[in-house]
């Protein structure tokens, strides 16, 4: 199967069955956005939402955040994953957007990547669903997923897929078909046993050709 017919497949697939995907963090505007994604790497979308409502009413603006210390923030995260690097990251990051950015969060993902705390991944993430930009974001997820099916060939680095997964994907397509990955990964291709019976996916995946059930 050539490559251009097996992202048709997949994305016509995903187009028809997951009209509406979109991410699973629960937030009210782009600053709350930024802080849910930084806590989130290494962590469950689940978690960070159970400890997200005390974090923001704790701290509803940049500045109020940039004014605290790590260890005040520790006590409202300390339930996630690397409690402390995330609370450093946060603070240093509401202290950045304030000093540079006026305590509004950027759109751009170089721009973006200057806060503590936020990698490329982070950076798509925030442009891909808060403003909308054809920002691909690949967690673990998107990486085996992609791989899996074969819609990457040989990808060894997120920024590899990342670049494979841009050209191919229609632009308007690439907010959408970034959580449409995250979720088929985290809900039906497991990383240790894929839900292949129940996958839609089957007539277009590589790694379903070679493990038929």
């Amino acid at each position: 199967m050539r490559k251009e017919e097996r992202y048709k497949g997949v994305l016509d697939w995903f187009q028809a069955n997951v009209p509406v995907a979109e991410t699973e963090l629960h937030y009210a505007n782009p600053y709350q956005l930024l802080i849910a994604v930084i806590l989130s790497a290494q962590c469950t979308d689940k978690r960070v939402n159970q400890i997200t409502p005390a974090l923001f009413e704790a701290f509803p603006t940049p500045e109020v955040l940039a004014a605290s210390t790590p260890e005040v923030v520790f006590e409202y995260i300390r339930s996630v994953s690397y409690p402390n690097n995330k609370a450093k990251h946060l603070v240093g990051m509401a202290q950045v957007l304030m000093k540079e950015f006026q305590g509004v969060v950027p759109s751009d993902v170089d721009e973006l990547q200057k806060l503590p705390g936020v990698g490329r991944k982070t950076a798509n993430v925030i442009a891909s669903v808060v403003f909308d930009k054809p920002a691909m974001a690949v967690d673990t997820h998107v990486f085996r997923v992609s791989n899996r099916i074969g819609l990457t060939t040989n990808s060894k680095t997120p920024l590899q897929t990342e670049r494979e997964l841009v050209k191919q994907i229609p632009e308007h397509l690439i907010p959408i078909a970034h959580h449409w990955l995250i979720l088929h990964g985290r809900y039906v291709c497991l990383a240790r046993k894929p839900k292949c019976e129940s996958c839609g996916l089957k007539p277009w995946c590589k790694y379903f050709q070679t493990h038929p059930l």
